[in-house]
């Protein structure tokens, strides 16, 4: 059987590509182990501000230009509800940090998303005396469900292979790469952290890096916004709540910890003064780069083989961005901006 595309991996990233290959017809089949978990544990934010900094994202704007538009498409596809449009406030804890909003709400990067005025917390179970900053044009993707279904879509018109992808069963010929029964004009790796497995791609310096949420049944909160402060706030509908997230470097697994639960109970607590059940906890392993920028490109010496990486923690708009510029380098030869380039790590010894 021969296909344009092989892709490897079905996590944000690898829909994202799947996606710009469904909308400019090239056929393709998907390889997915479900070893990888860190988009089912996504808070699943948009959202074009760095509330710690009060900075702009990289690319922001042409991310949300790409982003929304796919995830209306999916939805329309895949006849589910993905897109919560939804505002997200960030708990001021400071006069200085009320300056801090206002001088940054006032730069033209940032004008068209921070709200200029603040808002007056007026929920009795949250302590934000110093009121809250609203953050526009945000919401929040249904990951979870938005995998689940596109999985299913893909099966029923037999493009999708839930088993282990191997690497060594490759063979290259001049214009195809040949993997089993197949033959494809191009393979492109999207695996999160499990590129460390890959053979082509493992010298790349992704770290990764372990999260883990929590997920409470508040019924008194009533949260209609997505609250920020040492941890994020999520409202889910029907008084759940997702809570999170960590940050562990030093943990590989996709095991919870009691640590890391109490960590977030303690940090949830400081202004959360309500009773609530933890429900759930899940983990996963965010596939970052020092840096902060994705990884892109094609491989140094297979040039049929491609990464597409490095998501990190903003995943949902990224994912869509960096997605339309592979395809659009491998198919018309657009230049990649150097920032997201895996060549820009040319040492990393690719084989």
């Amino acid at each position: 059987m021969e296909v344009d595309y092989i892709i490897v991996g079905c996590g944000l990233a690898g829909i994202a590509f799947c996606e710009e290959l469904r909308t400019h017809s090239k056929s393709f089949i998907v390889f997915d182990n479900n070893s990888q978990c860190s988009s089912n544990v996504a808070g699943g934010l948009y959202n074009p501000v760095i509330l710690k900094r009060f900075t702009s994202v990289w690319k922001s704007e042409e991310q949300l230009e790409v982003a929304l538009p796919m995830y209306n498409r999916l939805e329309r596809l895949l006849n589910i509800k993905l897109d919560y449009k939804i505002p997200v406030r960030r708990r001021l804890t400071s006069i200085e940090e009320q300056n801090d909003w206002f001088v940054a709400s006032d730069k033209p990067e940032l004008s068209q998303y921070m709200a200029s005025t603040l808002i007056k917390n007026d929920n009795s179970y949250l302590e934000a005396k110093y009121s809250l900053g609203e953050v526009l044009k945000t919401g929040r993707i249904d990951t979870k469900s938005l995998i689940l279904a596109y999985k299913s879509y893909l099966k029923a018109n037999n493009q999708l292979f839930e088993t282990e992808f191997d690497h060594e069963a490759i063979k290259f010929n001049t214009k195809t790469s040949d993997y089993k029964l197949f033959k494809a004009k191009h393979i492109v790796f999207s695996e999160g952290f499990g590129i460390k497995n890959n053979p082509f791609f493992k010298d790349l310096p992704l770290q990764g890096t372990k999260g883990e949420l929590l997920t409470i049944h508040a019924p008194n909160l009533k949260l209609d916004y997505v609250l920020k402060s040492s941890v994020f706030v999520i409202p889910l509908g029907n008084d759940i709540y997702r809570i999170g997230a960590t940050y562990e470097w030093k943990d590989k697994t996709n095991k919870i910890t009691e640590a890391a639960k109490e960590e977030l109970l303690a940090k949830l607590k400081v202004f959360l003064n309500c009773d609530f059940e933890v429900i759930d906890q899940v983990a996963g392993i965010r596939p970052t780069v020092s840096g902060r920028r994705p990884l892109v490109g094609r491989h140094e010496k297979h040039k049929n083989l491609y990464v597409l990486n490095g998501l990190g923690t903003r995943g949902v708009m990224i994912g869509p961005y960096v997605a339309s510029k592979l395809y659009h380098y491998i198919e018309k030869e657009a230049p990649l901006d150097q920032e997201i380039d895996c060549s820009r790590f040319a040492n990393s010894n690719l084989k």
